[in-house]
């Protein structure tokens, strides 16, 4: 008889949410940077901010996708992407609230189903690091 070794990646749902959110993260950005003027007339910031957002997006979701890649993904590096995930969720409400940003009303139901998505990756990236470390 064989024995058959299953291995597990202990980190695979930290991997898998952090991936995710790089995924979704660069789409955005990539959009906000592509097409600042019409999701600008849609959803009411300047087009220079959209640009802003949009690189700064793109930047990070590359850094978050680079982190998921890692053999041993750093529990401080995650924790750095939970706390600028939860950093983020408070700022896009704070903007919708104080107008800020000058929303439209689109605009300000956009930033806030954004937001409610961006705490749900931080909660799952939570999730996967107390997985990685419980295993």
């Amino acid at each position: 008889m064989t024995a058959l070794t299953v291995t597990t990646d202990r980190m695979k749902f930290l991997r898998l949410a952090l991936a995710a959110d790089a995924v979704v993260t660069g789409g955005n950005g990539l959009v906000y940077l592509a097409f600042a003027g019409p999701v600008g007339d849609l959803l009411g910031p300047d087009t220079g901010l959209l640009r802003g957002i949009g690189v700064f997006l793109l930047v990070y979701g590359a850094a978050v996708g680079l982190l998921a890649t890692r053999r041993d993904i750093s529990p401080a590096a995650t924790k750095a992407v939970i706390a600028l995930n939860i950093i983020w969720t408070l700022a896009s409400v704070a903007a919708v609230v104080t107008g800020a940003a000058g929303f439209t009303t689109i605009g300000a139901v956009w930033a806030i189903a954004q937001a409610l998505v961006v705490a749900g990756f931080a909660e799952l990236q939570i999730t996967g690091l107390r997985k990685s470390r419980a295993n």
